[in-house]
C-alpha cells in the first residue's frame, strides 16, 4: 500500500503491555504532554515501526481522550514483518513516529440503533466506537466479539466493565466451526441499524452474505491484511483503460491500483483494502475475481474496487479510466 500523505510526530510509548495471547496493547503519548489531534471513533494511525516498515493501526481509545493514542497489534509469525517488529522490540519509553489520525470507518451520527460484530483483533476500532456511545449515554447498541479462546480475547477486562458489559456478548467457538455463533437472529430485520464488522475474512464474507437485504450505506466494513492479502494461486493479468488506451500488465501480488500508479495513472483511494468503496470502477469488460467489501449484487457484474480485486483467471480486463 502506498504511504498516506500525513505529518509525522514522535510519541512516547507510556504503555507496553499483552492484551491477549500474541496481541500487544500500546499507549502512546506526546513526550511534552501535549495534547494529540482529534479523531473520530473508527480512526486508525500509520506507524513507523522500529524496522522501518509502516502499518495501520486501528485506534481504541474514546476520542474523547486526547491525551493519549491506544493502539492493539496482532503479532503475525507469517505476516510481511511489521507487526513483529512492534511486539518483538517496541517498549516503555521508545520514540513512536505516527501520521495524524484518519477515518474510512466512520460512526453515522445517528441511527435507530448500532450492532458491531467483531473477530479477533477486529476488536480495536469497534471498542473506540462503542467506548464512544457509552460515554455519550447512547445505550442503543450491541456488540457481538468472536475469538477461539478466553486466551485470545483482546480487552477483556474493559469489554466487562459495567458500562459495557450489558451491551456485549463475547463468544468462544475453539476453532471449530460446528460451535460458531449464530449471527442471522440479529442480522434478520435491520430495523434501522447501523452495522460495523471487523474481522477475519471468513466473518466478514459471512456478515457480507447475510445482510443482503440491508439498505447498503447501513452496513459498513473494516478490512486488515489477511482479508486481501495475495493467494499464491494469483497470476498475471492484463487490464487496459479505456479512456487512455493504455494496456497494464498486473503481477501477483500487485493491485490494479499499484500497476496503474506505477504507470503514471492516478486514482483517487483512501483505505485500500476493499471495504471503503473510493475506488469504485466502472468494469467494461472482463470478469472479475472480487475481493472486496463494497459490492453486492448486480453491482459485481458492472464494477470494480481496483485497491484488491483481481481478473478472474483465464481473463483480462476493461475498466473505465
Amino acid at each position: 500500500m502506498a504511504s498516506e500523505s500525513a505529518q509525522w510526530r514522535a510519541l512516547r510509548v507510556d504503555v507496553a503491555e499483552p492484551a491477549a495471547t500474541d496481541i500487544m496493547r500500546f499507549v502512546l503519548r506526546d513526550p511534552q504532554g501535549a495534547v494529540l489531534p482529534a479523531f473520530e471513533a473508527g480512526a486508525h494511525l500509520r506507524v513507523r515501526t522500529p524496522g522501518g516498515f509502516e502499518r495501520k493501526y486501528s485506534l481504541a481509545n474514546a476520542p474523547a481522550d486526547r491525551q493519549s493514542y491506544e493502539i492493539a497489534v496482532l503479532r503475525e509469525g507469517d505476516g510481511r514483518g511489521g507487526s513483529a517488529d512492534l511486539v518483538d522490540h517496541l517498549r516503555c519509553g521508545d520514540l513512536l513516529d505516527v501520521s495524524e489520525p484518519r477515518n474510512d470507518f466512520s460512526l453515522a451520527k445517528s441511527a435507530a440503533g448500532y450492532l458491531f460484530i467483531a473477530g479477533g483483533i477486529g476488536i480495536t476500532p469497534i471498542l473506540s466506537m462503542i467506548r464512544h456511545l457509552a460515554s455519550e449515554g447512547e445505550a442503543r447498541f450491541k456488540l457481538v466479539y468472536l475469538t477461539r479462546s478466553v486466551a485470545q480475547t483482546a480487552f477483556a477486562r474493559v469489554l466487562s466493565e459495567p458500562a459495557l458489559a450489558a451491551r456485549v456478548t463475547v463468544h468462544h467457538d475453539g476453532g471449530d466451526p460446528d460451535e460458531a455463533f449464530d449471527l442471522w437472529p440479529l442480522l434478520e430485520r435491520p430495523g434501522g441499524r447501523h452495522l460495523y464488522c471487523c474481522g477475519p475474512a471468513g466473518l466478514m464474507n459471512a456478515v457480507r452474505d447475510m445482510t443482503g437485504h440491508w439498505p447498503a450505506s447501513s452496513v459498513h466494513f473494516e478490512a486488515f491484511a489477511d482479508a486481501t492479502a495475495s493467494r499464491t494461486t494469483d497470476e498475471a493479468f492484463f487490464v487496459q483503460l479505456a479512456r487512455s488506451g493504455a494496456r497494464l500488465e498486473v503481477p501477483p501480488g500487485v493491485s490494479i491500483l499499484e500497476a496503474m500508479r506505477a504507470a503514471g495513472h492516478d486514482c483517487p483511494s483512501s483505505c485500500e483494502s476493499g471495504s471503503c468503496g473510493t475506488c469504485r470502477t466502472e468494469l467494461l469488460d472482463g470478469e472479475v475475481d472480487h475481493r472486496d467489501f463494497v459490492l453486492a449484487g448486480e453491482e459485481r457484474t458492472t464494477h470494480i474496487m481496483i485497491c484488491v480485486s483481481r481478473a478472474a483467471t483465464g481473463s483480462d480486463l476493461v475498466i473505465d479510466r
